[in-house]
């Protein structure tokens, strides 16, 4: 991986970085390694993408980087040696510095590819790291491997530093990437928002707690079954409590929910819509974002993407979800975004969700806007690509 005859750099300029990506969909993943090769080469560095095809290869030939056809998210021991072969004639020939892995076969193929050689691995790790099942962790353990591991989360770092036995130092938080562009009130219209509203069978009047994620008992809505009781009990009568998620083949434990809202005489106020086409306008319809997760979900995106819409979050203390969410202990009160609870623990989601649906108009607003500005500063695509590079900075700037 790294070796000598390396000059010490502080800069991209000049370099050559070379991405093993899934393919260039127009997805999630996609997408990140879109943002990340225009940043590449928006600090005068080259960029070439190997990876599957997809819509956004033309945008990254347009913007002056270059894609290569290669099936790099393989489990196939012969597919991981033939692209290793393939990567090591190509790092030689097209003098590359950098390569990024994003996937453990990527990686397994880079790291036979660069022996030897003067090149700095960095790799990326998924969401969450598979539980112990022994193949796959002994797959995953060239994501261990690079120069520097990109987490999306603290709660993903600490994981695989205690898996693999890590140093921490090699190890860098870069969260997922949300697009504010798409999830901004200013691009929401009214239309869209009453649209969503009628569809729920909400009034224009009725507040709105909004519990999105898949109908399944480790997402909690049971718990927030039981918080709604509660706050109804307390003076919460003109509330709507909207579950939008797929129930995922969960169609009993729906059922459930449907019977606990009756035995607490709320099911008037609760609706369980399935999943809903139009995630912006749902949130900017919602009053109230709650996660009420009893097991860490796969990533916090959708607390994120909450925020971008200005809307305060209610979530679970576990797993990444406090990380995506500013409250104390960890910020000031006056700096909030939202409120943090125990997995579980109804009484404090009631609390929680009802001081959010509290705050008086003035102080609803100055929480929005702090929202919006905190997702963009930490979710933003390009503040994720510009994390990225600092990690390539990083790696160029340090002794070798």
């Amino acid at each position: 991986m790294t070796g000598p005859g390396r000059d010490r750099q502080r800069s991209l300029a000049g370099i050559t970085i070379l991405q093993l990506a899934p393919a260039l969909r127009d997805d999630a993943p996609g997408h990140g390694a879109l943002d990340n090769a225009l940043a590449v080469l928006q600090s005068g560095a080259r960029t070439i993408v190997a990876g599957g095809n997809g819509p956004l290869a033309g945008e990254l030939r347009a913007a002056g980087g270059e894609w290569l056809a290669m099936h790099t998210a393989t489990f196939d021991p012969l597919r991981i040696r033939l692209n290793a072969r393939r990567l090591a004639k190509l790092i030689a020939s097209e003098r590359v510095d950098i390569v990024h892995a994003q996937s453990a076969g990527a990686a397994w193929s880079a790291i036979a590819a660069i022996d030897r050689m003067p090149v700095f691995l960095v790799t990326s790790l998924p969401d969450r790291l598979p539980a112990g099942f022994w193949p796959l962790t002994a797959f995953n353990a060239s994501l261990a491997r690079g120069d520097r591991v990109i987490a999306p989360s603290s709660d993903v770092s600490r994981a695989i530093i205690a898996r693999y036995k890590i140093v921490p130092s090699r190890v860098s938080v870069v969260p997922r990437a949300v697009d504010i562009a798409k999830f901004n009130p200013a691009a929401v219209s009214v239309d869209r928002i009453a649209t969503v509203r009628r569809a729920w069978g909400v009034p224009p009047q009725m507040r709105v707690v909004l519990v999105p994620g898949r109908i399944a008992p480790p997402n909690g809505q049971l718990s927030m079954i039981d918080a709604a009781a509660l706050i109804a009990r307390n003076g919460g009568a003109n509330i709507a409590f909207v579950f939008a998620g797929d129930d995922g083949g969960q169609r009993r434990y729906a059922k459930g929910l449907r019977r606990q809202a009756r035995i607490c005489g709320i099911d008037a106020l609760c609706r369980i819509i399935g999943p809903c086409a139009d995630m912006p306008a749902a949130l900017a319809a919602a009053d109230v974002v709650a996660m009420p997760a009893l097991e860490p979900p796969l990533t916090g995106r959708v607390a994120a993407q909450a925020q971008a819409m200005g809307r305060p979050v209610v979530a679970s203390d576990i797993g990444a979800l406090p990380e995506t969410v500013l409250c104390p202990p960890r910020m000031e009160k006056d700096i909030r975004t939202g409120w943090l609870v125990p997995p579980g623990n109804a009484n404090e989601l009631a609390r929680a969700v009802a001081s959010a649906l509290a705050l008086d108009v003035t102080a609803y607003r100055a929480l929005s806007a702090r929202a919006r500005q905190f997702a963009e500063f930490a979710f933003s695509s390009q503040s994720v690509a510009e994390a990225i590079r600092g990690v390539y900075t990083s790696l160029l700037a340090r002794d070798v």
